[in-house]
């Protein structure tokens, strides 16, 4: 059993950065792919980011591509997403999410394959 808590959301303003983290508790996180997903208002939740156990390998979505980065410290079984250069359509539930895979550098893209979430944090970004 892993749990998974997020932290780090918040009201900012356009342009601002916002760093969220995501502590894994239980088994080592190292076993598992990460993932950050986001949930707009009325819209589906979609994959912003992820990244494979080893670290090695990461996915961004289009929508946040050169613009945020995922990252991991297996020591502090703690995933982070660096959101850069924030945009009002940003506005989202972000939850931080984690799938059990044998190899440490495939990444896992849909929901389903996803065994842990996190309750999700709150990020609001202003005009």
């Amino acid at each position: 059993q892993v749990q998974l808590v997020e932290s780090g959301g918040g009201l900012v303003q356009a342009g601002d950065s916002l760093r969220l983290s995501c502590a894994a508790s239980g088994r080592t996180s190292s076993t598992y792919v990460m993932a950050w997903f986001l949930q707009a208002p009325g819209k589906e939740r979609e994959l912003a980011a992820g990244i494979s156990r080893s670290g090695v390998n990461t996915y961004y979505s289009d929508t946040v591509k050169g613009r945020f980065t995922i990252s991991r410290d297996n020591a502090k079984n703690t995933v982070y997403l660096q959101m850069n250069s924030l945009k009002p359509g940003d506005t989202a539930v972000y939850y931080c999410a984690a799938g059990r895979t044998v190899s440490s550098t495939v990444i896992l893209y849909t929901e389903d394959v996803f065994d842990y979430w996190g309750q999700g944090t709150q990020v609001t970004v202003s005009e």
